[in-house]
């Protein structure tokens, strides 16, 4: 298939002390891509990075300090004139070569196309547990297979991403909020298999802490994507309580005591917010596709 560029094309490299891995990947990607405008976002680096990136002659934008992989990511997308964005990490994992394989999926009928990551091509055993849970969890709340939720090797349009950029957070959990959002607006999202190089230099996620933050952002996503999917399930759990509840103490006693009554109450009024939630969950949607 021969790879339609009408549309521009921007890439944009997050980066954070990675001159070690731009010295390397970055000359291969300026050949293979001079057509393409190429951006790199220094995220307040205290190394050669920024003058390794300037070197080559491509587009680099500079954080004073550095506030996070999601505000770079923020500053590249808009900065970027392409119809077409394609993000990919600064630290030599991605393979420039995956770029054309990617876009010619995209160009099938996609919105967003993500580089999926197999087990063997994880940074770790705990890492790919990890993420397995994270794509586990995703899958169910959007009925479809999420096969890399986390993953910064993507190529996307320019227009649709730009809609969500209010809700990207400031650090590693921009791919999370893009792929749910996403889902949630009726846009098709795909994947192709890529093989990813060791990592150089040093990784700056935070195993247990970053954790617990992805986790975080799935909840919150999950309550912008579909909040009954969360309030149904602790209404039902609250229902069966007070159900359980009132005829123990219905068997034992001969009445309906205040327990019963509290934890009824309370799942009847769950499942309303979660009803309103989702009304409005709806509305700011529909909004963003205006």
């Amino acid at each position: 298939m021969t790879l339609n560029l009408e549309h521009a094309i921007s890439i944009i490299i997050p980066a954070k002390n990675e001159a070690s891995a731009l010295k390397l990947f970055l000359p291969v990607l300026c050949e293979q891509y001079a057509h393409c405008e190429i951006i790199l976002v220094d995220d307040g680096s205290t190394d050669d990075t920024y003058e390794v990136a300037q070197s080559l002659g491509i587009k680099v934008l500079r954080h004073p300090y550095s506030m996070g992989n999601g505000a770079a990511i923020k500053t590249g997308a808009r900065a970027a004139k392409g119809d077409i964005l394609i993000f990919m990490d600064g630290d030599g994992q991605h393979q420039p070569s995956d770029i054309k394989i990617m876009l010619e999926r995209y160009q099938k009928g996609y919105d967003l196309i993500v580089g999926a990551r197999s087990k063997q091509h994880q940074a770790s055993t705990w890492r790919w547990l990890g993420n397995s849970l994270y794509n586990a969890i995703a899958s169910w709340l959007v009925g479809q297979s999420v096969l890399d939720l986390t993953s910064g090797f993507r190529v996307v349009n320019a227009k649709k991403f730009k809609e969500f950029i209010h809700l990207i957070p400031n650090g590693f959990s921009c791919p999370t909020t893009i792929t749910m959002a996403f889902f949630r607006s009726g846009y098709a999202v795909g994947y192709i298999p890529i093989e990813v190089k060791q990592r150089i230099g040093v990784s700056h996620l935070k195993p247990f802490s970053d954790g617990l933050k992805f986790l975080l952002i799935i909840y919150k996503m999950a309550i912008l994507y579909s909040p009954l999917k969360i309030f149904i399930p602790f209404a039902a759990l609250h229902f069966i309580a007070g159900i359980s509840n009132y005829t123990y103490t219905y068997i034992a006693q001969g009445r309906f005591t205040n327990m019963s009554a509290v934890l009824l109450s309370t799942s009847i009024v769950i499942f309303l917010i979660g009803l309103v939630s989702e009304q409005i969950t709806c509305l700011m949607y529909a909004q963003n596709r205006h």
